[in-house]
């Protein structure tokens, strides 16, 4: 059950009125539907599981959802506000056909919770609200199929939606609701799970899988059960799709969490039967494109459904760039529907391996972490057979080139290189894939040098010809290469490392700026080629001297659970400046930092500090509920850790020796009970310099 802190309608509070009754009820002892409540639609005893892990799943005998669902639904961009409505609908549906989105794969066009009045007619019948679908919700269904395309709507396997509003759900209505959609002609269900009554899962979701049937229309069935009765297990003959844990927010450790759930159960999922880790958040604005990137190739990875949570009419070209990526949707869409597993995962760096049908594999080599990082594997251990050659195909930046069985990339901070990967007759046709690299994110004080170093690999089997290393850089800068930075030739297997010297000048406002490396070469046919690393330069300002208070100095990155992190105040896991006092265990501090477990906040401070103390725990406003662990590091080296504090504990003193520390990371980790309640501060921190 989530329950958050909070009570302000928002993506991650959809599941607290309905998973707060349903526990509540189940508390006093309801397992079934009251007399008065009863239709002739009412659940009858729940079959009997038979699916296994270890045995072939069944699935549904009709054809549907051979490949995962591709499409859109409003919720993480509108939400229940005015604008979803019948004009934002066909509107996205236009925007399917004008932005190539349907020439990409995407189909469904799908309406989420509080379209309908909150109250059924007089003959029990769900009745669309007039003012946002004057004309029904069957004209905006006919103007999706008049494109081409399929329609889809939502309702609960309870007697409400999710939404506090209280919109009729379809539990003990499921043979005139499945009904009801047909009429509409309706491609597409999701069935959520509030105000659920405590009654049996299985059976909720078998009784509606069962009205659908009976309706003769083809209708593809997303179960959004949360993944509380691990529906993998059980639900393979019941719907298309299942999700496997709770609701995705637009944050980088949302996200993260929620892959991390889902990777393991890969043995579940084929054709006909998914699993759902939840909708799409590229181009909602909480992540950086390269995080929105390693997000839509995670979840092509993984087999997943992708569902447009972004509001398309304002998405920038970059979104569409991203959600229209032929390529990496190949993969998700593959037709032996095998989704990936992870080969190797150390120190956050991935190496997440998936079988095509073709023979091919799509490698996608993630970086978890704050630093660039080079991942690599071979063709021997992704499980393709022996060869001279492969050919290696980058899915993002769109290009063949070709190696003798190394597979390798730097890997930006959160980034994801995937590659499609074939033992093919005429890998020398393409030229030598060539890996570039640097050893670090520089840091730099305006006005100052500072150094880099990068490196350039030959990974082919063929010379990279005339090669020339670039790095780039904002304009004012200054770039020097301090040692070679060009080749005439560099055989396969060979390195070519640059010195760099970076300055920028002063009065450059702190902050990250690109930086990207680029190798430029030749194949031995004289083809051109070319390797770019995206990279940043974070420019930093040193701490003041004597006491610096971490709420007033500029962090270097900062990643949150819930919402943003906050300065003198709680966290408010919405928008900036939405938290409360900082207060724990009955001692309020104003000045600190709140968050939300997992956190990481860092602080350049350049060798010039000498100690970092702080007070810390769980916010007040959590109760005696949350949990989580407090951690200082310095350059990469754990200094200060409390082990696990709950709402019940008073504040800890916690103080750490970062003398001669580039950088200090602040985390926070969850106490192992799940993210719910964790509100974590740290309470009058501060730096002695």
């Amino acid at each position: 059950m989530r329950v958050h802190i909070r009570t302000t309608p928002r993506r991650g509070h959809r599941r607290i009125v309905g998973a707060l009754s349903a526990a509540l009820l189940c508390t006093a002892g309801v397992t079934a539907l009251p007399a008065a409540a009863r239709t002739p639609d009412t659940p009858g005893p729940a079959d009997t599981a038979h699916t296994t892990g270890t045995t072939p799943a069944p699935r549904l005998p009709d054809g549907l959802a051979k490949t995962p669902p591709m499409g859109f639904n409003n919720w993480n961009s509108t939400n229940c506000r005015a604008e979803f409505n019948e004009e934002m609908v066909k509107g996205i549906a236009d925007l399917f056909i004008a932005k190539g989105l349907k020439d990409a794969g995407y189909q469904y066009v799908n309406l989420d919770d509080c379209w309908a009045l909150p109250t059924r007619d007089g003959n029990g019948k769900l009745v669309p609200d007039p003012q946002r679908f004057p004309n029904g919700i069957k004209a905006v269904a006919d103007y999706v199929h008049s494109k081409g395309l399929k329609f889809g709507i939502y309702t609960s396997a309870g007697i409400k939606t999710c939404n506090p509003a209280g919109f009729p759900g379809g539990l003990g209505h499921e043979k005139s609701d499945a009904q009801q959609f047909a009429d509409w002609g309706v491609d597409y269900l999701k069935y959520d799970n509030c105000n659920n009554l405590g009654v049996d899962a299985k059976q909720r979701y078998r009784t509606m899988r069962d009205a659908l049937k009976a309706t003769g229309r083809p209708i593809v069935y997303s179960i959004c059960e949360w993944g509380e009765n691990k529906p993998w297990e059980w639900a393979s003959d019941v719907g298309h799709l299942w999700r496997t844990t709770g609701d995705i927010s637009d944050s980088w450790s949302s996200m993260l969490e929620i892959a991390k759930q889902n990777l393991p159960l890969a043995s579940y999922a084929g054709p006909g039967r998914w699993n759902d880790p939840d909708m799409l958040e590229v181009g909602n604005g909480g992540m950086t494109d390269t995080e929105y990137r390693s997000h839509f190739s995670l979840w092509s990875m993984m087999a997943a459904p992708l569902l447009i949570g972004s509001d398309l009419r304002k998405a920038t070209p970059e979104t569409f760039e991203i959600l229209s990526n032929k390529d990496v949707i190949a993969i998700d869409q593959d037709a032996l529907g095998k989704q990936a597993t992870v080969l190797k995962s150390e120190s956050g760096r991935w190496t997440v391996v998936r079988q095509l049908a073709n023979g091919d594999r799509a490698v996608a080599l993630f970086n978890e972490t704050g630093q660039p990082q080079q991942i690599s594997t071979t063709a021997k251990d992704v499980g393709l057979p022996q060869a001279d050659g492969y050919r290696l195909r980058d899915l993002w930046q769109h290009r063949d080139t070709h190696t003798t069985g190394t597979i390798s990339a730097t890997v930006p901070a959160h980034g994801t290189t995937v590659y499609r990967v074939s033992a093919d007759r005429r890998w020398a046709d393409y030229p030598p894939a060539v890996e570039t690299g640097t050893d670090r994110t520089p840091l730099v004080e305006a006005g100052a040098p500072a150094g880099l170093r990068s490196t350039v690999r030959n990974l082919g089997g063929t010379p990279a010809k005339n090669l020339a290393v670039t790095l780039k850089a904002p304009q004012g800068w200054q770039i020097k290469a301090t040692s070679p930075a060009t080749a005439r030739a560099l055989p396969g297997g060979r390195t070519l490392t640059t010195s760099w010297r970076i300055t920028a000048p002063a009065g450059t406002a702190p902050g990250t700026y690109d930086l990207p490396l680029t190798a430029d070469y030749r194949s031995p046919r004289g083809e051109r080629a070319t390797a770019t690393l995206p990279g940043t330069a974070h420019v930093v300002v040193p701490p003041p001297s004597g006491t610096a208070y971490a709420a007033e100095l500029p962090w270097l990155t900062a990643a949150n659970g819930w919402g943003p992190v906050e300065k003198n105040t709680s966290v408010g896991e919405n928008a900036p400046g939405d938290g409360g006092p900082i207060t724990i265990g009955g001692t309020g501090f104003a000045r600190g930092l709140g968050v939300h477990a997992p956190s990481e906040v860092s602080f350049y401070t350049g060798g010039r500090c000498s100690t970092f103390s702080a007070q810390v725990g769980v916010d007040d406003e959590s109760g005696d509920q949350g949990s989580a662990g407090f951690e200082v590091w310095a350059d990469g080296r754990r200094v200060a850790g409390t082990g696990t504090l709950t709402g019940a504990d008073a504040a800890k003193a916690v103080s750490a020796s970062v003398a001669g520390a580039q950088t200090v990371r602040l985390v926070v980790t969850d106490g192992g009970d799940g993210i719910d309640h964790d509100h974590a501060d740290w309470g009058d921190a501060k730096f002695s310099c």
